[in-house]
C-alpha cells in the first residue's frame, strides 16, 4: 500500500476536491479560492464542528517557484562581492586576534547571513538622499565584522581602521558591535544587547507612521529592516511587541530572522523546529510570514516528489538532525535523511555525497532571498512581514573550521593556515599560500574593476552607502526662562498646594502650545495618564490611534473624556514599559533617523523605569537620544500605599550609570522649570548629546518663589535655599525631592528645640555634583602644575560652619557619592531596604529620613565634634519618641 493510500480513506474523492480547487486557483485566482475555503469553514462552525487549523505550513518555501520574482543584476558579480566581504571579514578578525590574543570577534554569524545582507545592500536598502529620509536597517550585532568588510570595499573604511578592529582607545578603531556613540557617522542603531533590536524596530516603525498620520513627515515608502537570530527570539523583547505591529498595520516593517538553528552553545530547538515555532507565533500575531527554507538546488527534487514523501521527511526532521546533516556531510545525509523512505532514497541515487552536501539552504540562495524581499517590500496588505531564512551557522568555514558546529559561535579567528586556504579556495580569493602563511592580507580590487564598479553602481542606484547616520538638524527656537511657559512656575504657588507632577504637566501643556515646536512635543505614557494628571491632554491633543476612534467613549459627557484620534499627539502605549521606552527612543532619535527633531517626554511610575528598562535606557545613551524621562510618584516613601515592590529608592543611582543621562530630583516648581528649560536648550539648541531623567512626586505642598537663586546653581545641582539662626552651633542641611521639606522642618526644630542654626541646601542633583567633581579631579590629576578648580559642592560648603547632614528619599549611596568633595564631616540618611505600605509620615520614620532623624543626626554630629554635650542625643531620641530598638529598615 502506498504512503498516500495509507493516509487517505478515499483518495479518489480527495483527488476530485483537489482538482476542483486547482481549477478555481487557475481560472479565478487566489482570492476566490480563499473565499470558498472561508465559507466552508464557516459552514462547519455553524454545526459546532471546528475546521482543521494549523499555525504552521509545511517545511518548505512560502513562495513557489512559479511565483518567484526574477532577480535582476549580475549574479556572478554579486557572488564575487560576497566572497570578498567574507574573506576580508575573516582576515580582519583573525589579524586582530593574532596581534592581541583575546580581542575576540565573531565570524560564524555573518558567514551564515552574508547572502541575507548582500541581497539587501545590492537591491533593497535605500540610503537617505535629498528629501528621501532613507530606510533604517537594524544590523544584528554579531554580524558587524561583515558590515565593516563591506564598508572597506566601498572605500568608507581604511585598512588602518580594519587593523584597529576592537582597538578603539588610541583612536581610529572600529567598535566591536553597532555603537552610534562610538561611531556616530556610521552606525544608526545599537543592537547587540539581544532582543532590543526587534522591539526598537517595531516602535521606530510605529513612530514613523505616527509622524505621517500627524502630517509632520510623510512616510515616503520608507522601510525598517530588522535582522535578528532565531536564538535571539528567546528574549522576551524580541517577540513581546509583535502584536502592536500587526494591530497598527505597520507594513513599513520587515523582520529577517536568520534561522541557522544555533544559539551560542548549541541548537535553538534541537528536538523540534524553530522555524515552525516562529511561523506560528508571527502568523498568530497577524504578520505576513515568508519562509525561505530551501535553495534552488532542491527544486528538481521537489519536482520528483509527486507523492509528498520528501516533504514528509522534511516535516519529520528536527533541527538537531538538520544540524547533523550539514556537520556530518553528504554521506550522513544520504543515510539519515533521504534514507528514511525508499522513495526519497531513490531520488538521490544518482547524486554523489558531495552533490547531496551542496544542496543549499534558502538563506544562502540569492534568488530565493531576493524573491522573499521583493514580496516583503511590495506587501500592500497593511501587515508587517517576517522573513524566516534557513541558513548554516559558520557557512563557508568548512567542517574543520566550525561550519554547523555547536562551537561555531565561539570561533574568533582562523588560526590554521590550511583552513584559511580551503576557505580562500571555496570563495575564489586570489591570495597566495605564502601571503596566508605570512599575514592574511585583505583583498580589495582596483576601483575600475567590474566587480567594484558594480558594487558602487548598485549603491548609487539606492541613494548612497549604508549604514550611515545623519545627526545634524536646525536648532529649535527654545524659549528662555522669562517666557510664560517657565516664568509662571518661578513665582511660587502663593498659598496653594500642588505637586511637582502638576508643575511638570503645566510646563508640558505650555510646550505643546508653543507656536514654533509645539507639534513636535511628544507626550508618552505607558497607561497612567490619569495618575499623573494628564487626562486634560486627551481632549486637547488626542491619543494617537492609527484607526481613529470607532466607538463613543463612555465618559463622553465629561470635560476630559477619552479621545482617540488618527492625528493624536499623545502616545499611550499600554501597560508596557519596554514598549513605551522603545517608543520614546524612536522619538528621541528622530532628529537623526527621520531628520526631524522631536521633544519626547516619557512619564511613568519611577519604580517601573530603570528597574525594568535599564538595558533600553543604556541603548538610548548609545544612540544619543534626546528627550526627558520623567519618573512619577518617585521616592521610597512618597508612593506610600503601594508597598515593597512599587517604591523607588534607587532609580537615580541607576540613572547615574549612564554617562550621558543628566538626572535631577527637584523639590520645587522653580527648580523644575529651570531644569527643563536648560535641558531643552542643551539638547535642541546646543545639540549636546545627552538626555534627562527627572523625578516628580504626587505630594502636594506650597512652593516658594525663586527669588535670587542663580539658575546656574540649580543646574549644577546645589544651591542655598535659606538660613536659620541659632546661638549654640550651626549645621549644613542638605536634601532633595520631598525629603528636602523634612530637612527644612528639621532646621526649625534644631533652632526652636536646641538653639542650633542651619544653612539649608537644596540639592536637585547629587549625580551632577559628582559628575562635575570627577571631571575636575581628573583635570587636576593630569595637570599637576595648574591650580586645581574646586567642585561646586566644595565651593558651596567651603567656609560654612558645622557638619553636613543629607537626607533623601533614596538609598544612602545617592547622597553619599559626593562625600569626597564635602569639606566637612558628612552624615547621610537614606531609604535603604525593602518598602512598606503605610502613611508617608510612618514610612519616613521607619526609614529614618524624617525631620526627627535629621535633627538627631545633626545633634550627634555636633556632639562628635565636641560642640554639644552627648546627652542631647538621648534627650532628642526621647523627645521625638524614637525607640532605639525599632526595626532596622536594612534587614527587617
Amino acid at each position: 500500500m502506498s504512503l498516500e493510500a495509507r493516509e487517505d480513506l478515499d483518495p479518489v474523492e480527495t483527488a476530485e476536491w483537489l482538482e476542483a480547487l486547482e481549477s478555481v486557483l487557475e481560472y479565478e485566482g487566489e482570492e476566490r479560492a480563499r473565499h470558498l475555503l472561508t465559507r466552508l469553514a464557516d459552514r462547519l462552525r455553524r454545526d459546532g464542528t471546528q475546521p482543521p487549523f494549523s499555525a504552521t505550513t509545511p517545511h518548505r518555501n512560502t513562495i513557489p517557484v512559479h511565483r518567484e520574482a526574477p532577480m535582476p543584476g549580475d549574479l556572478f558579480m554579486e557572488r564575487k562581492i560576497r566572497s570578498m566581504i567574507r574573506w576580508n571579514m575573516a582576515a580582519m578578525v583573525t589579524r586582530a586576534n593574532r596581534k592581541h590574543k583575546g580581542i575576540g570577534g565573531h565570524l560564524a554569524s555573518y558567514m551564515s547571513s552574508a547572502t541575507l545582507y548582500e541581497v539587501g545592500f545590492n537591491h533593497f536598502f535605500r540610503a537617505a538622499n535629498g528629501d528621501f529620509k532613507g530606510d533604517l536597517v537594524f544590523i544584528q550585532g554579531h554580524s558587524s565584522p561583515g558590515i565593516y568588510a563591506r564598508a572597506f570595499l566601498e572605500g568608507r573604511l581604511t585598512e588602518e581602521q580594519m587593523d584597529r578592529y576592537r582597538q578603539e582607545v588610541d583612536g581610529n578603531g572600529l567598535s566591536s558591535y553597532p555603537h552610534p556613540w562610538l561611531m556616530p557617522d556610521f552606525w544608526q542603531l545599537p543592537t547587540v544587547s539581544m532582543g532590543l533590536g526587534p522591539i526598537m524596530a517595531i516602535y521606530q516603525a510605529h513612530v514613523m507612521k505616527y509622524l505621517d498620520q500627524r502630517g509632520l513627515q510623510p512616510m515616503q515608502d520608507r522601510k525598517i529592516w530588522c535582522f535578528l537570530g532565531d536564538g535571539e527570539c528567546d528574549e522576551p523583547e524580541s517577540l513581546g511587541a509583535i502584536h502592536l505591529a500587526s494591530r497598527e498595520k505597520l507594513d513599513n516593517l520587515i523582520f529577517v530572522v536568520n534561522c541557522n538553528l544555533q544559539r551560542l552553545d548549541g541548537p535553538v530547538r534541537g528536538n523540534s523546529r524553530i522555524m515552525d515555532e516562529l511561523e506560528g507565533v508571527f502568523r498568530g500575531a497577524g504578520w505576513n510570514v515568508i519562509k525561505v527554507v530551501w535553495g534552488r538546488l532542491w527544486d528538481p527534487l521537489f519536482e520528483k516528489d509527486r507523492k509528498g514523501v520528501l516533504q514528509k521527511v522534511m516535516d519529520e526532521t528536527v533541527d538537531g538532525e538538520y544540524q547533523n546533516c550539514k556537520a556530518m556531510g553528504g554521506g550522513y545525509t544520504r543515510e539519515h535523511f533521504f534514507g528514511k523512505y525508499p522513495e526519497t532514497a531513490e531520488m538521490v541515487k544518482d547524486m554523489s555525497d558531495d552533490d547531496i552536501w551542496k544542496l543549499n539552504r534558502g538563506g544562502h540562495d540569492p534568488f530565493k532571498v531576493y524573491a522573499a524581499y521583493h514580496e516583503a517590500v511590495n506587501n500592500a496588505n497593511g501587515r508587517p512581514t517576517v522573513v524566516l531564512a534557513h541558513t548554516v551557522k559558520g557557512y563557508g568555514l568548512g567542517v574543520d573550521g566550525g561550519e554547523a558546529d555547536n562551537e561555531a559561535h565561539q570561533v574568533k579567528s582562523i588560526d590554521d593556515p590550511e583552513v584559511l586556504k580551503r576557505f580562500r579556495d571555496r570563495f575564489g580569493i586570489p591570495v597566495s599560500d605564502e601571503a596566508i602563511e605570512h599575514e592574511i592580507p585583505y583583498y580589495k580590487p582596483a576601483d575600475d574593476t567590474p566587480e567594484m564598479k558594480y558594487m558602487h553602481l548598485q549603491r548609487e542606484r539606492l541613494g548612497g552607502y549604508l549604514p550611515a547616520r545623519q545627526h545634524d538638524f536646525e536648532p529649535l527656537d527654545i524659549p528662555g526662562l522669562d517666557d510664560k511657559i517657565f516664568a509662571s512656575q518661578l513665582g511660587g504657588t502663593k498659598g496653594r498646594e500642588v505637586s511637582t507632577t502638576m508643575t511638570f504637566v503645566r510646563i508640558l501643556n505650555g510646550l505643546v502650545k508653543h507656536k514654533s515646536f509645539g507639534k513636535q512635543v511628544v507626550p508618552i505614557v505607558p497607561d497612567e495618564a490619569r495618575t499623573f494628571g494628564m487626562e486634560g491632554m486627551f481632549r486637547q491633543l488626542g491619543i494617537y490611534s492609527p484607526g481613529g476612534q470607532k466607538y463613543e467613549p463612555m465618559d463622553k459627557g465629561q470635560l476630559m473624556f477619552y479621545r482617540e484620534d488618527k492625528a493624536g499627539q499623545v502616545l499611550e502605549e499600554g501597560i508596557n514599559e519596554a514598549g513605551a521606552m522603545s517608543s520614546w527612543i524612536a522619538a528621541a532619535t528622530s532628529y537623526a533617523n527621520n531628520g526631524l527633531p522631536l521633544l519626547p517626554f516619557y512619564i511613568y511610575y519611577s519604580m517601573f523605569g530603570f528597574q525594568r528598562i535599564g538595558d533600553l535606557a543604556w541603548a538610548a545613551g548609545d544612540m544619543q537620544a534626546r528627550g526627558f524621562m520623567v519618573g512619577g510618584t518617585a521616592g521610597r516613601t512618597t508612593l506610600n500605599g503601594e508597598g515593597l515592590q512599587h517604591q523607588d529608592g534607587h532609580s537615580h543611582l541607576q540613572a547615574a550609570m549612564i554617562p550621558n543621562c543628566r538626572s535631577y530630583d527637584p523639590t520645587y516648581a522653580h527648580e523644575l522649570a529651570v531644569i527643563v528649560q536648560d535641558g531643552l536648550k542643551r539638547m535642541f539648541v546646543d545639540k549636546e548629546n545627552c538626555f534627562y531623567y527627572l523625578t516628580v512626586m504626587n505630594e502636594n505642598y506650597e512652593h516658594p518663589e525663586m527669588e535670587e537663586v542663580p539658575a546656574e546653581d540649580i543646574i549644577k545641582g546645589m544651591y542655598l535655599l535659606r538660613e536659620t539662626q541659632g546661638d549654640k552651633a550651626r549645621v549644613q542641611l542638605m536634601g532633595s525631592g520631598t525629603i528636602l521639606r523634612e530637612v527644612e522642618a528639621a532646621a526649625e526644630l534644631l533652632r526652636d528645640d536646641w538653639g542650633v542654626g542651619a544653612d539649608i541646601w537644596s540639592v536637585p542633583s547629587f549625580n551632577e555634583l559628582r559628575r562635575e567633581a570627577l571631571a575636575l579631579d581628573r583635570q587636576a590629576f593630569l595637570n599637576p602644575e595648574a591650580e586645581p578648580a574646586k567642585p561646586h559642592v566644595t565651593r558651596c560648603l567651603e567656609g560654612r560652619q558645622g557638619p553636613a547632614i543629607a537626607s533623601t528619599d533614596y538609598m544612602r549611596l545617592f547622597a553619599d557619592q559626593v562625600r569626597a568633595w564635602v569639606p566637612t564631616d558628612f552624615h547621610v540618611l537614606g531609604t535603604d531596604g525593602f518598602g512598606r505600605s503605610d502613611t508617608r509620615e510612618k514610612l519616613r520614620e521607619f526609614f529614618e529620613v524624617d525631620r526627627h532623624f535629621v535633627v538627631v543626626a545633626a545633634l550627634k554630629a555636633l556632639a562628635e565634634r565636641g560642640e554639644l554635650d552627648r546627652k542631647v542625643i538621648g534627650e532628642a531620641l526621647s523627645k521625638y519618641n524614637i525607640d532605639p530598638a525599632k526595626p532596622n529598615p536594612l534587614t527587617d
